[in-house]
């Protein structure tokens, strides 16, 4: 599948966050947030729609961004998005090829609940 067909099985609001963040489109990108959600960013909880676009400004938009969805999964209501991640940011003890998991909850055509996170494989014992 192409980026663009993965990008075709998001839910709305979470296709135009890849979209907006892809552009470096700011105001789009918050406006997919609820007033109320919560992003955690490796940690790092932004709560509300208002610490949520300061999170974009500074680190998504500010650094230049990009995502290159690579798989897309649903489970149990949620949409699980893996992409590369690159950008201008301090990439200073950071794998080459950056590929971040992105959790999204999404309610009333709007995110409700971002987490992105730095997966590892899970260990051989755990895989059938």
């Amino acid at each position: 599948m192409t980026d663009s067909d993965l990008i075709a099985a998001l839910p709305a609001p979470v296709a135009e966050y890849v979209r907006a963040c892809n552009a470096f489109d700011t105001n789009a990108q918050s406006a997919v947030f609820a007033e109320d959600a919560l992003v955690n960013d490796i940690r790092r909880e932004f709560r509300g729609r208002p610490a949520i676009r300061r999170w974009i400004e500074r680190e998504i938009t500010g650094d230049k961004v990009t995502m290159d969805v690579r798989e897309v999964r649903h489970q149990h209501g949620i949409t699980i998005v893996d992409a590369l991640v690159d950008g201008e940011y301090d990439k200073t003890g950071l794998p080459a090829e950056l590929v971040l998991t992105h959790y999204f909850n999404v309610a009333d055509d709007h995110v409700t609940l971002l987490i992105i996170i730095q997966n590892s494989p899970a260990p051989a014992w755990s895989r059938s």
